[in-house]
């Protein structure tokens, strides 16, 4: 014969159950952002780190990845740095660099989440330079002269590294040492960069070669596939911006 249940009684353990779930979450979730926003280094907050500069505006965004060597990095104004990205001078911890700066990060310079910047020679971003998440830019590569060392045991070459103003770097691009970026330029996802490329040149694979080029002759060569996109006009709401959307040929426009 079934026994008789109290629904109340019942359902009364679950409930409470799940609204603890519930609380125990936001919880957590307003701690995270409390612990991200408390953790962000800035010039005004700069926590332990003890960079040659970090400029007005900059944010390195917490949790940081590997950072070692501050005293050899310069970061501009307005940077914006993302979680885990890893932000090296010289090969390790407690080495004496000299007088000048090694890593360099201009003014507006962006890296994506998760990225590295390793830099025993001198490595330069302009101004501007985007970075998609996990760029890997390095002034160092492992030799293998010797066919009778491990390749890991060998002294790594070392050459300087630049990336001009302007440039996009996407998401898994590598840059080797040696490097050298002129401005504008697109790195495509996934492409790795050695030697020399041009100002206002598309590059991708691996190695990365040129597939599109600007000049003020010849335009882009060959032709962008589609139109450039239309910027916003200054001030328009989000109510406008799908009012807009909802005349009949705007979309042929």
């Amino acid at each position: 014969m079934p026994k008789n249940r109290n629904t109340f009684s019942s359902g009364a353990p679950a409930a409470l159950t799940a609204w603890g779930r519930r609380a125990a979450s936001r919880a957590v979730h307003r701690g995270w952002r409390w612990i991200q926003s408390t953790g962000a280094v800035t010039a005004e907050r700069p926590g332990p780190y003890r960079f040659r500069r970090i400029g007005p505006g900059t944010r390195l965004a917490f949790p940081l990845g590997t950072v070692f060597g501050e005293r050899w990095i310069e970061l501009g104004d307005h940077c914006i740095v993302g979680e885990q990205v890893t932000l090296t001078a010289g090969m390790m911890p407690g080495l004496d660099l000299g007088p000048d700066p090694v890593l360099r990060l201009g003014n507006g310079v962006v890296l994506g989440r998760g990225s590295h910047v390793i830099a025993s020679a001198p490595v330069t971003f302009g101004d501007d330079v985007f970075c998609g998440p996990y760029v890997y830019v390095t002034s160092d590569n492992h030799s293998y002269d010797d066919p009778a060392e491990p390749i890991g045991r060998q002294w790594p070459r070392s050459a300087p590294v630049t990336i001009g103003s302007g440039s996009w770097l996407g998401t898994g691009a590598v840059i080797l040492p040696g490097a050298r970026i002129g401005r504008n330029v697109v790195v495509a996802a996934g492409a790795v960069v050695r030697g020399e490329v041009p100002d206002h040149t598309v590059v991708a694979g691996a190695p990365a070669r040129a597939v599109r080029h600007w000049t003020a002759e010849t335009g882009w060569v060959p032709p962008l596939r589609t139109p450039a996109p239309v910027p916003f006009p200054e001030g328009i709401t989000h109510e406008q911006l799908a009012a807009l959307a909802d005349l009949p040929g705007e979309a042929e426009r």
